[in-house]
């Protein structure tokens, strides 16, 4: 028998469902066995521009909406509702909001029927402020895992203002970083509880993780990788924006050079600094799916997150931490207050010649016998151990 279902149902709004695997999609497919699921895919948090970033985004989501998918897994229901792209003036506000709660009330009735099982709605994004009070459910919990007020490229102004009110409106909040628990102090809820990012011990470690490192490496790899010769490879993996320090990659890309070595950059891009796509020495072949990082971080040297030194960056927990410490490899990042708690476990750095210096040094010697035992930690680190808590504060 499997473990016995729970008298609640979920809606909840994030990036869309199978888009990347967000902390939040890892943590409802550990609660799917117990709650019927209704999940939002959400867009508006940025207006649209006439740029070739934001053409490409809107005709990949068409592609994702329109193209044959994966089947969703059991219990899961997904809604890609109708709205105009953009929360900026009040107009469009009103507009959404109506829009939305049309919507989003007939599809929670068409899934959840009338039962009397309790409804829980929980947010990623800020932009699900003015839906509070109209929907059809029985609590709202704001899973805070950005400061979307600081994110580059977004309508900062409009997204403080909802989450504002997001956060005096709901029953409970959960905060992914002590930065951000900070922050929602300051918006008056000293009361939210951390819940730090997990991982999918599976996906790392034994033999579905050895069967993925089996497997060839893609042809970009050998076009683009061994083209340059075949030296040391220093990898990194997500979304590529401003968020990255360029100084940082420069310089690492230029000590590589001389070893034949590059800096690979894989993940899509949202209107990174025009300097990055040009540097001699980096390599961006796209984005990769999930299931082939592993692969990839097996091939590689050592991994990066060459982050600038922000408030948004300051403020996140950047969910591949924990990736990059299970695969065994060096791993060299920006000293960042969410990650501090590992500084055993990996090289944390806080300028770009130390940078550069700690990971030729790292190429050579590889990753010290100390921080692989400090790693042993991560086996409590487990997305089913997050969801268990995660669970329980909803519930609260």
């Amino acid at each position: 028998m499997g473990p016995e279902r729970d008298n609640s149902h979920l809606l909840v709004f994030a990036d869309d469902w199978g888009r990347h695997p967000s902390s939040c999609q890892h943590l409802v497919r550990h609660l799917l066995d117990r709650h019927q699921t209704l999940w939002v895919n959400t867009t508006g948090t940025r207006t649209p521009r006439l740029s070739l970033s934001d053409l490409v985004r809107a005709a990949d989501r068409l592609r994702r909406r329109f193209s044959s998918r994966e089947p969703l897994p059991e219990h899961l229901h997904t809604l890609s509702p109708h709205m105009y792209p953009g929360f900026r003036s009040p107009w469009q506000r009103r507009f959404n909001c109506n829009l939305l709660t049309g919507q989003i009330n007939t599809a929670l009735s068409h899934h959840f029927g009338h039962s009397d099982e309790k409804r829980i709605a929980v947010t990623t994004v800020p932009i699900a402020a003015d839906l509070m009070g109209r929907l059809d459910v029985d609590r709202w919990i704001y899973y805070c895992v950005d400061d979307f007020s600081v994110w580059p490229g977004l309508d900062a102004d409009v997204l403080r203002d909802m989450e504002r009110q997001l956060v005096a409106y709901a029953n409970a909040v959960i905060a992914v970083s002590p930065t951000l628990q900070q922050r929602l102090a300051d918006l008056g809820r000293p009361d939210a509880p951390l819940l730090t990012h997990g991982i999918d011990l599976d996906h790392w470690y034994g033999p579905q993780a050895q069967a993925a490192q089996s497997q060839p490496l893609p042809k970009w790899w050998h076009t683009l990788v061994c083209a340059t010769g075949g030296g040391p490879v220093c990898l990194f993996w997500g979304l590529i924006d401003q968020r990255l320090d360029i100084e940082w990659c420069r310089s690492l890309a230029e000590a590589l050079i001389p070893q034949r070595g590059s800096l690979v950059m894989v993940g899509p891009q949202q209107n990174p600094d025009r300097a990055l796509t040009q540097l001699p020495g980096v390599l961006l072949p796209g984005e990769v799916r999930y299931e082939h990082l592993p692969r990839l971080a097996a091939a590689a040297n050592a991994l990066v997150m060459p982050y600038a030194d922000l408030d948004v960056t300051r403020a996140m927990q950047p969910l591949k931490f924990k990736e990059y410490l299970a695969t065994g490899k060096p791993v060299l990042a920006r000293d960042l207050p969410s990650i501090r708690d590992w500084a055993d476990a990996t090289d944390l750095l806080s300028d770009a010649a130390g940078f550069v210096r700690r990971a030729l040094q790292r190429l050579t010697t590889g990753t010290p016998p100390e921080q692989l035992a400090a790693r042993r930690r991560l086996i409590h680190e487990s997305w089913s151990e997050k969801a268990r808590q995660f669970e329980a504060l909803l519930q609260d």
